[in-house]
């Protein structure tokens, strides 16, 4: 009999524990009556005990396919919170790394661990001795960042060795390498540190990070611990400390060969009053809306002469206004070496295009330089994204640009995207240090893509005319023409016409972003339809959230239930999860026509109708939409004309975003003066 603690799995969790599909699990559930019994759930969404659940298995033969580390990882989950389940992942990569927590230590005493949690870990601890340390840790690390993806930031991997690799080329480094994190997180880029340094000789290197997260900084301490236990040449020195490295600095009195640093994006709350008056501000006090300036100080002032600091940014760093003083004393002082956009999806958020500034402090009697320039490079352009196709970042492309511009101590200027920019011009009032406003894209660069842009123009249009011609020869009857009966969406489902289900926001902790795997669920919302349609968020396909989850298949009807964003449309792409306040209606086919019905509830009188006020943020009450009451041959024939009239429309905004792109790039050209002849 389960225990008032057993651990909870649902289906989806035993059919990823026993290596198989959700079907088969099903399948035994139905055929076994000794299948144990639901503790809890419903019957459509049933869980069990975990315990009961592996004896099961066990005595029926059906282990032979699992990992014993996937059957640690819902244990663990079970502990409690986030912070309780990290701890014990953190206390599980010291014991395997074989240290002793020391006073100084960002890792907890092993006291601190209820008797569950210990009895865990020693468990866990045991499977990483006879399966590899390294690999069940990172394994109990990666589930945890999962589950609290949107609570905790993390520098790909990929990104963090770029980093890494650039700040030693740019720094200095005599003898062996101190690479310092004040904002380390659980250790990606120190990680990476050690892994040049590795690469590179040059003795054992000091890592130092610093975390406010005391569980963050266990994980990471616990994770540099673990990676020495592979063969070196020398062990590198590691200290993490839990504490806020603005307010109170851990490392004030060790210097650095380098810095990386991915910081908290746009805290007000980072020591503004207590700090107004510390040395580190030596380009100046950073206003309370910039946080990210009193980073980049913080990590150039913890380098030696001559080393380099390198942070990950968001791109308004570089252009709002309350900032100007200090990146124009950044430039003026030649500290500021570099800026590199790079394209969205790099890093979250992934929608957007973050920056890098490299830094580099100044040798001791060194002069500012007289008519220096400041290194930009525009990944954007040089990777740009298709809207219409699935992106990815091309790190091994990435990594050879970002090398080859800023790289060395003297950047070469044979790309088109890079450009040493005469730091005079850039200390105007604006001081803007945004890589696309100075950098023009050269004319072999612009000719090619202004040529595809132009096939794809021509093409849409001859698709424009052949649908506008269709649309434009519809008769349209008299307005004084009896009108049918009109019935409501509710209606319609009470007869069994349709049904209605209505979208919901899933747990925070189980939306994903970044690039998909081909199995994930997109998800789609609100605001994704604000901001361009294109769900930016997905569901892994075992995650027990898709079995709650509102999903439009191929077919359905997805209507929205806000006005400012209110549509209907046929959806016709791969199964999509629906958020809060978007529906799927799915027609019975014998009784009504899915593009007739979504062509008449996407009429504008409709959003009158059902609308529950008059602003922009009206909810619209979908089971009040109304559809004309028509045979069903008539229905097929008005679903024809609503499915070209879709077909047009999208058509239409195609081509319109396509021509604002080619005015715009043909404009820059006209203007360069590349107008190919002469008078």
């Amino acid at each position: 009999m389960s225990t008032p603690r057993a651990v909870p799995v649902s289906l989806a969790e035993i059919a990823r524990l026993a290596g198989v599909g959700r079907a088969a699990v099903s399948n035994w559930r139905r055929r076994h009556p000794s299948f144990p019994a639901r503790i809890a759930g419903t019957d459509v969404n049933p869980q069990f005990s975990l315990t009961d659940i592996e004896n099961w298995l066990r005595e029926n033969k059906k282990l032979k396919k699992s990992a014993e580390r996937e059957w640690l990882w819902p244990r663990f989950e079970a502990l409690g919170g986030r912070d309780e389940t990290g701890a014990a992942i953190a206390e599980v990569g010291w014991r395997l790394a074989g240290r002793g927590a020391t006073e100084e230590s960002a890792h907890p005493k092993e006291s601190a661990y209820p008797k569950e949690a210990a009895d865990l870990i020693e468990r866990a601890v045991d499977l990483g001795r006879r399966e590899g340390g390294p690999e069940t840790f990172a394994f109990l690390l990666r589930r945890w960042l999962d589950v609290h993806v949107r609570q905790i930031a993390t520098t790909p991997e990929p990104l963090a060795a770029l980093m890494a690799d650039i700040a030693t080329r740019v720094a200095a480094v005599d003898g062996g390498l101190t690479a310092m994190d004040p904002a380390c997180g659980t250790g990606h880029l120190l990680m990476a540190a050690a892994e040049v340094a590795q690469e590179k000789g040059g003795g054992a290197p000091s890592l130092l990070g610093g975390d406010r997260d005391p569980v963050l900084a266990a994980l990471a301490e616990a994770r540099l611990n673990l990676a020495e236990q592979e063969p070196r040449t020398e062990p590198a020195s590691i200290d993490v400390r839990a504490g806020d490295s603005l307010r109170d600095d851990p490392f004030a009195d060790v210097p650095a060969n380098i810095a990386l640093c991915n910081p908290p994006f746009n805290e007000r709350d980072w020591g503004y009053e207590e700090l107004a008056t510390d040395a580190r501000w030596s380009h100046g006090l950073p206003p309370r809306t910039e946080p990210e300036l009193a980073w980049v100080q913080h990590c150039l002032a913890g380098l030696r002469p001559g080393g380099a600091a390198v942070l990950l940014l968001p791109p308004a760093v570089a252009a709002r206004k309350a900032g100007r003083r200090i990146r124009g004393s950044l430039l003026r002082t030649g500290q500021l070496k570099a800026v590199v956009a790079l394209p969205p999806g790099c890093a979250a958020p992934h929608s957007v295009s973050l920056h890098l500034w490299v830094l580099r402090a100044p040798v001791a009697g060194e002069e500012p330089p007289v008519g220096g320039h400041l290194l930009v490079a525009d990944g954007v352009s040089r990777f740009p994204r298709d809207p219409g196709r699935e992106w990815a970042p091309d790190w091994a492309a990435i990594g050879d640009f970002l090398r080859e511009a800023v790289g060395g101590t003297d950047p070469a200027e044979g790309s088109a995207y890079v450009r040493r920019v005469p730091v005079i011009e850039l200390l105007d009032d604006e001081v803007d240090l945004t890589p696309g406003r100075h950098i023009t894209p050269s004319p072999e660069d612009s000719a090619p893509r202004l040529a595809a842009s132009w096939r794809e123009f021509k093409d849409l249009a001859v698709k424009v005319t052949k649908s506008a011609r269709l649309l434009a020869a519809l008769e349209l009857a008299s307005a004084t023409q009896d009108t049918p009966t009109a019935t409501t969406v509710a209606e319609l489902a009470r007869a069994g016409a349709l049904t209605l289900r209505g979208g919901q926001q899933p747990p925070e902790t189980a939306v994903r972003t970044g690039t998909p795997s081909a199995e994930d669920i997109p998800l789609l919302t609100v605001p994704d339809l604000l901001s361009g349609g294109a769900p930016r968020g997905h569901l892994a396909a075992d995650d027990p959230a898709v079995r709650e989850a509102v999903i439009a298949e191929p077919g359905d009807i997805v209507v929205v239930g806000v006005a400012r964003a209110f549509s209907a449309w046929v959806h016709e792409g791969a199964p999509t999860a629906l958020g809060a306040q978007l529906h799927a209606v799915r027609v019975q086919p014998e009784q009504l026509d899915a593009w007739f019905l979504a062509g008449s509830l996407r009429a504008p009188a409709n959003v009158r109708q059902a609308g529950t006020h008059a602003t922009s943020s009206s909810r619209i009450d979908v089971r009040r939409l109304q559809v004309r009451q028509v045979p069903l041959r008539e229905q097929r024939r008005y679903g024809e004309a609503f499915r070209e009239l879709a077909t047009f429309e999208q058509l239409a905004r195609r081509t319109a975003e396509l021509g604002a792109d080619l005015v715009h790039d043909l404009g820059d050209e006209l203007a360069a003066g590349r107008l190919a002849g002469g008078a």
